[in-house]
């Protein structure tokens, strides 16, 4: 317990991000969207799932930055909701022969309402209590699924196989390649949705809170029904992520979701800075890649390795991403000045 009061309260600060600077300049977008697009023409199949796993753990982070950054509430406990989605899919995909495509927002409701039902009971909480409370859920959900109740639908401790699909229309495209595209397309539509969601009078409300919940009730704001969105919202793009999880990786088990994805989820918004979308991409490259370079500079400690890795990173980088994006903005102007 005492660690866990520790990752929480030391974690960075939620500080008030203008909305400008919750996305990136309209040519480093379209940048950014070409190289993605241009990537895997180039590469091997394997290097285009783990592209397609940087995507879908991207939305992940996305989502804990929603929730994080955006409302000010911390959650531990993300891997859970990331497995109802990734369930939902299989079970729909496997046993009732559903499109998969048409499971992504299936998943994406039923883990919005799971987020929403758990969101009221934790309202009475906060900072570190509301941390352990979505870290028991992220504890208990492995076991949950193994249970014999549920073993007809969730496969038990087997899990479920997945079929990955093909590419439509008769592409001249692998499964890899075209999965990776229909990835990208529905991270594009998800980070579009979330940008102007923390525009909108829902967002405002959601920073408000996150700012100061006494001020936001004295405004007027439904502080407990913003919460409680808030915690649907970011589960419902979790769980749709989780459905994508799923599908790129042709297997589901329990095992798969444990608290060890949701440190790594929440690890990953913090690297990419918190309340700053786009860094959700970089924090997901930092949880893919980094423990593979550290791997391969030391295999034996491969985890000791990381640890320094992530040290230097946070010592640098206390403020992630968002920080390095900043001050290369203020290099940019400055130089245009002289």
């Amino acid at each position: 317990m005492s660690a866990i009061q520790e990752v929480v309260t030391e974690a960075p600060a939620v500080e008030a991000v203008p909305k400008r600077a919750m996305t990136l300049g309209y040519g480093t977008s379209l940048a950014v969207l070409a190289l993605l697009i241009i990537i895997p023409l180039f590469v091997k199949n394997f290097i285009i799932f783990q592209l397609t796993m940087l995507l879908i753990y991207a939305l992940a982070v996305l989502a804990l930055n929603i929730l994080t950054g955006g409302s000010g509430q911390f959650s531990l406990g993300q891997s859970a909701f990331y497995a109802v989605g990734a369930y939902t899919s299989a079970i729909l995909m496997e046993t009732f022969n559903v499109n998969y495509a048409l499971t992504l927002p299936v998943a994406g409701v039923v883990c919005f309402a799971f987020g929403f039902l758990f969101g009221q009971p934790a309202l009475r909480l906060s900072g570190v209590y509301l941390a352990l409370a979505t870290f028991a859920l992220a504890t208990a959900m492995p076991q949950l699924l193994k249970l014999n109740v549920f073993e007809p639908w969730t496969g038990g401790v087997q899990g479920l196989v997945v079929t990955k699909p093909d590419a439509p229309f008769g592409l001249p495209m692998s499964q890899d390649m075209w999965l990776y595209y229909f990835t990208l397309a529905v991270t594009i539509a998800i980070y579009i949705f979330s940008v102007n969601l923390l525009r909108s009078r829902s967002g405002r409300a959601f920073m408000a809170i996150r700012d100061n919940e006494i001020a936001a009730s004295a405004m007027g704001i439904d502080v407990a029904l913003y919460k409680t969105l808030a915690f649907g919202v970011s589960a419902g793009i979790t769980g749709v992520a989780g459905a994508l999880g799923a599908i790129a990786v042709q297997f589901v088990a329990p095992d798969s979701y444990t608290i060890t994805l949701a440190i790594a989820l929440f690890l990953g918004m913090v690297v990419g800075g918190v309340g700053w979308l786009p860094g959700s991409i970089v924090g997901s490259a930092f949880i893919i890649f980094v423990p593979n370079i550290a791997e391969g500079i030391s295999k034996g400690l491969s985890g000791a390795v990381f640890g320094v890795l992530l040290f230097v990173v946070i010592f640098l980088m206390p403020h992630g991403a968002r920080q390095v994006a900043m001050m290369a903005q203020q290099a940019i102007g400055k130089f245009k000045k002289n």
